[in-house]
């Protein structure tokens, strides 16, 4: 399994992915799942991947074989005009591959399902997040729904519903994900450490800000820490239940 979050600030957009992949409870791996390219000066593009990893990696792999092909007639995500031609041309392929590794029956291709997030900026744009589903149709993301999550969800979406600000700083995202990502990874084994991070910040298509935050890093050692005492001296400090 996986987790990845992508949220829209009045900033820019921020985006966290973990890294651990698995086929069972004892054959756990890694394996990145947050991928990037710009264009210095014209686009910014970042996709996160969830699902069956040999999917995942063969949507990348034609993305980027695509992408270096010179002929311009050719549609790739670094030609097309705007992202949502972008997330089209995910979604189209990412079809593709599901379909081409189904074989044969009507749920034969169940099996190699994927969901993806594609997020950034195209010059001339604004910047923009998209979630594509494993048919190839996808939404964008709006005021009303202000993130994307993909995989592992439901351990670690109550903190980003409670606390998501559009206004928030690039910072306090992080730390707002980091708290996700720490309880998703407190619930669920099948999500682990390390965590990618990139920060977009609008109209910097020189590139985004990336790091990958590894299990000793003591950043995350004091969020993980501290939020768990702070739950715990929360849940004190609740009035008692009375028969």
């Amino acid at each position: 399994m996986t987790y990845c979050v992508a949220l829209r600030l009045n900033k820019g957009l921020v985006f966290m992915s973990d890294t651990r992949t698995n086929a069972g409870v004892d054959n756990f791996s890694m394996a990145r799942k947050m991928f990037t390219w710009t264009v210095p000066g014209e686009r910014s593009i970042t996709i996160m991947t969830a699902g069956n990893l040999a999917t995942t990696q063969a949507l990348i792999s034609v993305i980027e074989e695509r992408s270096k092909v010179p002929d311009d007639r050719d549609p790739t995500i670094l030609r097309v005009p705007t992202m949502f031609q972008v997330a089209r041309l995910v979604g189209k392929t990412l079809k593709e591959v599901i379909t081409e590794s189904g074989g044969e029956g009507p749920t034969s291709d169940a099996k190699f399902r994927a969901t993806v997030i594609v997020g950034g900026q195209i010059n001339g744009g604004e910047p923009t997040l998209f979630l594509v589903y494993p048919e190839g149709n996808f939404v964008e993301i709006s005021t009303d729904a202000p993130f994307f999550q993909i995989g592992e969800t439901k351990y670690g979406k109550p903190i980003l519903v409670r606390a998501y600000d559009p206004e928030m700083s690039f910072e306090d995202a992080v730390k707002l994900l980091m708290v996700s990502f720490d309880s998703t990874l407190k619930a669920n084994l099948s999500v682990g450490l390390p965590f990618d991070v990139l920060i977009y910040e609008n109209g910097s298509l020189d590139g985004p800000w990336q790091s990958r935050i590894e299990p000793d890093n003591p950043y995350y050692q004091s969020i993980s820490t501290g939020w768990g005492e702070a739950l715990r001296e929360a849940f004190e400090s609740l009035p008692a239940f009375e028969r």
